[in-house]
């Protein structure tokens, strides 16, 4: 295994102990932990088993013994995306926002040279989003970690904006990462809401933001997006001849050829593929593609950085991807770690 310095961006951790939010709210749908056997965890939803999770989600010792076997240096931790709570009422996803962050953030804390923490907001409201996210970046967090939509809204929503400006201004970094919930209803079986439905949702996402004019507003907003871009990379062709041939319909808000935001904005090297990873490399540039695993899921690359370190770049491509991407995404040094 080589030695280079190595950051996994796409990571998601939860509190051991959740409160009762359904009990205190007054509404059902918010996650509960049944700690039911050593070392394990279901995740419930509505009364109803969502998933079982491992100590390796909530215990940050359990973390860094397997990323030291697999020689990560750093994880970005973020939320489990059930956890965003977009559909509450907003004020009580505020409320759990809270918790998630202060749980990222005394993680953080404890083990400064291990973790890197983003964190949740209520996107549902811009004038409650903000506040928390100056309290996020005065707590240590980086960034945030949005979903694909929030809501009905796309992420050109004009609702949305403010926040991403916010976020330009304040340094902090985002990453968007799918969300199935729209698949869901069209894709319940084999899985296809998470294997068809999440790379659809990243492309939405990032053809959002281009064709809303949201990466030419805030140039200096840094955006990472999970899952190798999902389907945006391999229809990029398709894209940018739609939007030459039918400018009427695409170039309503932006009149730039979405061609010119390659390299504008990064992403994760999640895409399970030697020639996908060789394709994303050429198309956006090594220093904006960066290592995630959606560590600890099973979707997610089982040995991190194996499929980057069995390719044949060059040592200093490999060094890239594996740890100086996420650093300029996240505006860190590697001497803060190392």
């Amino acid at each position: 295994m080589s030695n280079f310095f190595t950051v996994d961006i796409h990571t998601h951790i939860i509190p051991k102990h959740m409160p009762d939010f359904d009990k205190k709210f007054g509404y059902n749908g918010f996650v509960k932990l049944e700690h039911h056997k050593p070392c394990c965890a279901k995740m419930i939803i509505e009364d109803e088993p969502f998933r079982e999770i491992h100590d390796n989600c909530w215990e940050p010792d359990t973390r860094i013994k397997e990323c030291d076997h697999h020689g990560v240096h750093v994880q970005v931790i973020s939320t489990i995306p059930v956890m965003f709570s977009y559909w509450a009422k907003a004020q009580h996803a505020l409320e759990v926002s809270m918790y998630i962050n202060d749980h990222i953030a005394e993680v953080v804390a404890k083990h400064p040279k291990r973790f890197i923490g983003l964190g949740n907001l209520p996107m549902q409201d811009a004038k409650l989003s903000i506040p928390e996210l100056e309290r996020c970046k005065k707590i240590g967090l980086k960034g945030i970690q949005i979903g694909s939509h929030i809501n009905n809204w796309n992420l050109d929503a004009p609702e949305l904006f403010p926040i991403f400006q916010a976020c330009q201004d304040l340094d902090m970094a985002v990453f968007v990462h799918p969300w199935w919930w729209m698949a869901k209803a069209k894709m319940p079986k084999y899985w296809l809401s998470w294997l068809v439905g999440m790379p659809y949702e990243t492309s939405l996402a990032i053809c959002s933001m281009i064709f809303g004019g949201v990466f030419e507003r805030l140039p200096n907003l840094r955006v990472a997006f999970a899952h190798g871009g999902g389907s945006f990379p391999s229809t990029i062709g398709r894209i940018e001849h739609g939007f030459l041939a039918r400018p009427d319909l695409c170039a309503i808000d932006n009149t730039i050829n979405p061609r010119h935001y390659l390299g504008k904005f990064y992403l994760d090297a999640l895409v399970h593929d030697p020639k996908m990873l060789e394709y994303i490399v050429e198309l956006m540039g090594a220093n904006r593609i960066a290592m995630g695993t959606d560590y600890p899921f099973p979707l997610g690359e089982q040995e991190p950085g194996a499929l980057i370190r069995s390719m044949p770049f060059p040592d200093n491509v490999k060094e890239q991807l594996l740890g100086l991407t996420a650093m300029e995404w996240l505006k860190m040094e590697k001497g803060q770690f190392v």
